[in-house]
């Protein structure tokens, strides 16, 4: 089944394969070589609310010719490394398909879409490797001419300013990008195109080829990842570091503890239960850059005047809800609401930030303020069972 791709809401207006790396949860030497830091700040444009950027070392596969790619996008909410072909120097190998044409993706996102081609990549982030990682490269020249079939999935993002950051570094609940689905041409839902001189074409993309998690492609540490983010202040913080922890139950540094496991669905979801209602197509998801739930009509909250994408309510509101995994576990969230255009022009993080979702809970940058939060990638073994599944 095709996994939804997500990715922050731009300021401005935002789902097994035997390739390499192992499923073991033996913890590894070191205490800090599974440690990434991670920091929201204003990103590559100047303009970014509640981004959480790291900074992906990509080599040459086998080489030592590497370059250090800075304010890609934290993003619990998809699967893959997707680097502009804007910020990158190096001259990646090229994926083809059975008859030599080179491989591209359509990759699809809550507010848009990245085009471009797939090539591979040794990965590098704190202590750990992935060698030899499929990964996109969005806007790569010589695949400009996007399918009909592609751009008609909403907007480009393919420049710093459209994607609001260098690129996406999907750390999410599964191991490649679409899955299943995309081995088979005719169940691709439009992502992996083979295009030969005469142009692109919808093709099926085998699970090793696809764009792939590089966490689990690690040696160790390689079952999920756990965001460390601090609390905020009410009214917002210029900016906030924290960390992306490698591995769960791996080092003494990423025990679960007491965290509640909440397992998901075929697609990533759990439930969260608001105003007496269940909402089943509910998650956490870093690369939101606000809590995306719901419309207006159901919540009573406006929208801000001049953008219909926020919440801004005249007075702070605070809300709770109910998260609810597909295993039963439960776990009760208070947050708050408050208005977008009060928020402090200085300020790149803010945990009262919201906005509107039909039918969805998207639970965005701002619950992980103040919290650690534990992603497990499906099919690898942890200390509460394999992902998939949340925990915090």
């Amino acid at each position: 089944m095709f996994r939804v791709l997500l990715v922050a809401v731009v300021f401005a207006a935002e789902v097994s394969s035997t390739q390499c790396g192992s499923s073991s949860t033996a913890p590894s030497s070191g205490p800090t070589n599974n440690v990434q830091s991670i920091v929201v700040n204003a990103g590559p444009t100047g303009n970014a609310l509640n981004e959480a950027f790291t900074s992906v070392t990509i080599c040459v596969p086998g080489q030592s010719t590497c370059q250090t790619i800075d304010s890609i996008l934290v993003d619990t909410g998809s699967s893959g490394l997707r680097v502009l072909a804007s910020a990158l120097t190096l001259s990646l190998p090229q994926q083809t398909d059975a008859n030599g044409a080179p491989m591209a993706e359509c990759a699809q996102f809550v507010d848009g879409f990245t085009w471009g081609p797939v090539q591979t990549a040794d990965v590098k982030m704190a202590g750990e490797v992935a060698g030899g990682v499929p990964i996109q490269v969005i806007g790569a020249s010589g695949f400009s001419a996007i399918p009909a079939a592609c751009s008609s999935t909403g907007k480009p993002e393919n420049t710093p300013d459209a994607l609001g950051a260098n690129g996406i570094l999907g750390v999410g609940l599964f191991r490649q990008d679409c899955g299943l689905a995309c081995t088979f041409t005719q169940a691709n839902p439009g992502l992996y195109y083979s295009c030969p001189t005469a142009g692109c074409q919808v093709a099926a993309e085998p699970l090793a080829k696809q764009v792939q998690n590089p966490v689990w492609l690690f040696a160790a540490d390689n079952n999920g990842v756990m965001i460390q983010l601090p609390s905020v202040p009410t009214g917002g913080a210029a900016t906030v570091s924290g960390s992306m922890i490698f591995g769960i139950g791996t080092q003494s540094n990423n025990a679960l503890g007491s965290a509640k496991v909440l397992t998901v669905d075929a697609d990533g979801n759990i439930t969260t239960i608001f105003g007496g209602k269940s909402y089943t197509n509910s998650y956490l998801d870093s690369g939101s850059n606000a809590l995306l739930f719901l419309d207006s009509a159901t919540t009573g909250l406006p929208v801000c005047p001049d953008t219909a994408d926020f919440y801004c309510p005249a007075t702070l509101q605070a809300l709770s809800a109910t998260q609810r995994g597909i295993n039963g576990t439960s776990a009760a969230v208070s947050f708050n609401v408050g208005s977008l255009d009060q928020l402090n022009a200085r300020f790149t993080a803010s945990a009262e930030v919201a906005g509107p979702a039909p039918n969805v809970f998207d639970w965005g940058l701002p619950f992980f303020f103040g919290r650690t939060v534990f992603t497990a990638i499906e099919l690898q073994p942890t200390p509460a069972g394999s992902g998939p599944y949340f925990a915090y």
